[in-house]
């Protein structure tokens, strides 16, 4: 079998264990059957961006074009902190698409991956399975984007709000009681919460301290012992038996594969 087509980010389906499909262009590859079987993916040496179509040397803000990256509001830098999101300025790139994707209720989160860490999304349990967590509990809605970042950065005193990508590669998590950490850091927090509440007002941030703990399994038949990065640009064509699917990497027998990183670069996949 051989299809080619351009990258994206994998789509994932929470289930036990979670089921994963590689869009290759109109093409939905399902992931999960090739574990424990050698795989295939050869860059042609095709970059295309993955908003306006555009030819490129180089892919940037996974998967755009240089303009596409200075101008959509997709890649502004409020999407990476969205503390500093300038919707209320009137500057942001794009009205209509900050009011479809920033002005909306998001979620405060915790998750386990490689340890405990806070995180900010509209789209759970998606961006969960994405950075590869264990456990996850949703902590907080808030009522736009900007305020979730205001929250975060708050709690990100106490707790990290990064995954050590290496570390999640090697094993599964310990597990964790999350709900325990909200509850311990709603207190430590509080002062400066009520501030935030004080501000936005009170329906503007709702303290969710009833939900449950997900859990996450991923198909892995066996974690890497090393963890070594593969990369298009230096190895143009990757092949190696596929050990198991965790975040967006592909663990190979012979190193692991970021798929979000090289969005918009054509392959050629075979098994």
């Amino acid at each position: 079998m051989k299809i080619i087509g351009h990258l994206q980010k994998m789509h994932t389906r929470l289930e036990s264990p979670v089921a994963y499909a590689m869009p290759l262009n109109e093409h939905l590859e399902p992931m999960n059957p090739h574990i424990g079987h050698s795989i295939s993916l050869k860059a042609t040496g095709n970059i295309h961006c993955i908003a306006c179509g555009r030819k490129t040397n180089k892919s940037y803000s996974q998967g755009h074009c240089f303009p596409c990256m200075k101008s959509l509001p997709q890649c502004d830098m409020c999407i990476m902190k969205p503390e500093t999101c300038h919707y209320d300025q009137g500057t942001c790139r794009d009205a209509a698409w900050g009011d479809e994707h920033c002005m909306q209720p998001h979620h405060v989160y915790l998750a386990n991956s490689s340890g405990i860490k806070v995180g900010i999304s509209r789209q759970l349990p998606g961006r969960w399975i994405d950075q590869g967590a264990s456990e996850a509990l949703a902590i907080m809605q808030v009522s736009h984007r900007r305020l979730s970042g205001l929250v975060e950065v708050i709690i990100k005193n106490h707790v990290s709000d990064r995954t050590d990508w290496r570390k999640m590669l090697k094993g599964a998590a310990d597990t964790i009681d999350l709900a325990a950490h909200r509850d311990a850091l709603f207190a430590a927090c509080a002062d400066e919460l009520a501030k935030l509440e004080s501000q936005y007002g009170k329906d503007a941030m709702l303290k969710l301290s009833e939900t449950a703990q997900t859990s996450i399994d991923y198909p892995i038949d066996e974690y890497p012992s090393k963890v070594s990065s593969l990369n298009f640009d230096k190895t143009p064509h990757i092949e190696g038996v596929l050990k198991g699917i965790k975040g967006q990497y592909l663990i190979l027998d012979c190193g692991v594969l970021n798929i979000r990183k090289f969005s918009g670069y054509e392959i050629e996949f075979s098994t």
